[in-house]
């Protein structure tokens, strides 16, 4: 690259067309190399990836609107002069050709981590420094992103190649993800994607990223866990060291096969988009949780045994959970969870026998997450449904919430924890599937079986992602019957020591937003329709939630039953009527219980609970 005259600066500017941080900040500098153009700032566009196209280049400068001058490097040759490794990473050079800032763009995105805004504009400060004469504060910063696809020289003779034995690697624990119009950034089902992607991907799974799954493997066992085995991950770093060897194209698998579209059983018997229009979802920035509510115009009960939620767009769709809104006095249980997509996560149909209530008038509500990725994207998410006859649902599927809302994390506290027990379940109920929730400062959770003489860790999550959010399906059902209940730990960091953290001066408390924190665990029970009527020998196991289904006559209601009925209906006016006038308006409970519970409460919908409200309400977990 020679002098240039009539440029006072010169950025160099290495970016990749898949790396998801080179696409957030290709914009980012196709604006900087605007704002700077008066001042002769030349910008340059360099891709060194030997595994990006002419054309994926062109498609990528055209779609995230690059107008500065970018060029293709054939055999790394300017990615080795300047010994960059990643994308994004840039270069600032003074007429003289000399470099005088190097690395990163600004602070706001990390793999993995995505910031409200940047605490610091590394580049254009340096590039501000160097106009008026200052020497640059900060010259020299660390790049995050993927790393270049260099060409590498294969080993002449290898015990490990890419036809052999990598590619099932790859096919066992990858490509469900990373293959072309799915979740990840890249697609790893041919060899020249898997050699340009090989250190990037050795380092998401030395560091544990991938394959995304969180739970520590010393405790429960889950249907949908998803390990790579040490021996595995040993295959892929022998091969990366041997130069990636391509091997014997005879000893090559053929190309999996996957079923596009909807995975259930059999294709939907009902399917219901979103909204009748797509959202918009912006180029960057934080898109705050979206909501949609679709009338599926049921007009008597149905029993759902299979649920997929299919984003139209798995680029941006961070996640998705579909819930059940029932009308007033549907006798509903549970908190409403129908169904959710987390990417990666496989869908199945419920086990024969099992099956999710929706009542009559019912309507369902859509909670979109979405995540920008540099351009303007559309949305349009559908959920697919299959139903059973009701003549053959034996249990009954639903979701219960355990939560902790009454906390505050200090300012830089590293580890605030905050817990719940619960020991309210209804009898006869088996634990299915684990779901805890918490935002941006979590950091750890443990969900802990209560017994007479001992505990178990039913589920460990020592390092929680905000980003993965995961259901943890138990292979074997647990009978809540034979323990005396469980209790959860969230552990949070609120200090500086956590990238992601928005704020660590901030105290923080329960709050919807990314910002503020969540406490939470859902449990996904089942519990038998047909179950013989016991009277309960011990405290009734589980929150009140709504009213019965098929409420028990006076006459039916034992001397014991209306005394529990009667206590459940005391412990909630002792923790909620604040002004203790002997009812519960709205605004005196939690967040929480007015999203979950209050309005399958208040059958008269005036919001307020009076003491007959909810003894009805507990009838259905004390017959």
């Amino acid at each position: 690259m020679a002098p240039s005259t009539d440029s006072a600066l010169t950025v160099v500017c290495f970016l990749g067309t898949e790396c998801p941080l080179a696409k957030l900040y290709g914009p980012r500098l196709a604006a900087l190399a605007i704002e700077f153009q008066s001042q002769r700032v030349r910008f340059v566009g360099v891709n060194s990836n030997q595994q990006d196209s002419l054309e994926e280049v062109r498609k990528y400068v055209e779609e995230l609107e690059i107008g500065f001058a970018f060029g293709k490097d054939g055999g790394n040759r300017v990615a080795d002069l300047f010994t960059a490794e990643r994308t994004p990473e840039v270069f600032v050079l003074d007429q003289d050709l000399e470099i005088r800032y190097h690395g990163r763009i600004d602070d706001q995105y990390t793999p993995g981590i995505s910031r409200s805004a940047a605490s610091r504009q590394d580049l254009r400060v340096a590039v501000e420094e160097l106009l008026d004469g200052k020497p640059v504060t900060v010259a020299e910063t660390e790049a995050t992103g993927c790393f270049i696809g260099r060409v590498h020289k294969a080993a002449e003779s290898s015990d490990v190649t890419y036809c052999d034995q990598v590619s099932r690697v790859l096919q066992r624990h990858c490509t469900e993800c990373h293959r072309a119009d799915k979740i990840g950034p890249f697609s790893l089902t041919d060899y020249d994607e898997a050699i340009g992607w090989a250190e990037t991907m050795l380092e998401v799974i030395d560091n544990g990223r991938m394959p995304p799954w969180h739970a520590n493997p010393e405790h429960g066992d889950f249907t949908n866990a998803r390990v790579m085995p040490d021996e595995d991950k040993q295959l892929l770093h022998r091969w990366v060291e041997n130069g990636m060897p391509y091997g014997d194209k005879e000893q090559l698998l053929a190309p999996q096969t996957y079923t596009p579209g909807w995975q259930l059983d059999r294709h939907p018997d009902l399917i219901l988009p979103m909204s009748r229009e797509e959202f918009v979802v912006p180029a960057d920035g934080t898109v705050e949780y979206q909501y949609f509510v679709v009338d599926p115009n049921f007009e008597e009960d149905c029993w759902v045994t299979g649920t997929q939620v299919l984003p139209g767009n798995r680029s941006v769709v961070h996640h998705s959970i579909v819930f059940i809104r029932p009308p007033d006095g549907s006798g509903f249980r549970g908190i409403g969870w129908l169904g959710g997509y987390v990417p990666g996560q496989l869908t199945r149909s419920m086990p024969e026998g099992l099956g999710i209530r929706i009542p009559a008038g019912s309507k369902l509500v859509f909670q979109q997450h979405y995540t920008p990725t540099g351009s303007e994207q559309l949305d349009l998410t559908h959920v697919g449904l299959t139903f059973g006859d009701e003549s053959s649902i034996t249990h009954e599927v639903y979701s219960l919430v355990d939560v902790e809302q009454e906390f505050e994390i200090p300012p830089h506290d590293d580890h605030h924890v905050v817990s719940s027990t619960s020991n309210r379940f209804p009898r006869e109920a088996q634990l299915l599937a684990i779901s805890p929730h918490m935002h941006l400062r979590g950091r750890a959770f443990r969900l802990v079986a209560q017994r007479p003489d001992e505990s178990n860790i039913l589920l460990d999550v020592p390092n929680y992602d905000f980003n993965w959010q995961h259901t943890y399906q138990l292979t074997t059902p647990l009978s809540l019957d034979s323990i005396d209940g469980v209790e959860f730990e969230a552990t949070f960091d609120n200090s500086s020591k956590n990238p992601s953290n928005p704020d660590p001066k901030q105290w923080v408390t329960w709050g919807d937003q990314t910002w503020e924190e969540m406490a939470v665990v859902f449990l996904t029970i089942s519990v038998p329709r047909a179950a013989e009527v016991e009277e309960p020998s011990e405290e009734p196991t589980a929150e009140v939630t709504g009213p019965p289904s098929e409420p028990l006559s006076d006459d039916d209601i034992s001397t014991e039953i209306r005394q529990r009925m009667s206590a459940e209906a005391d412990r909630l006016l002792a923790r909620f009527d604040n002004n203790g006038d002997g009812e519960i308006t709205r605004y005196e409970t939690p967040v929480v219980f007015r999203k979950f519970s209050f309005r399958q409460m208040d059958e008269d919908g005036d919001d307020c609970l009076t003491r007959a409200e909810i003894e009805k309400a507990a009838r259905q977990h004390v017959q």
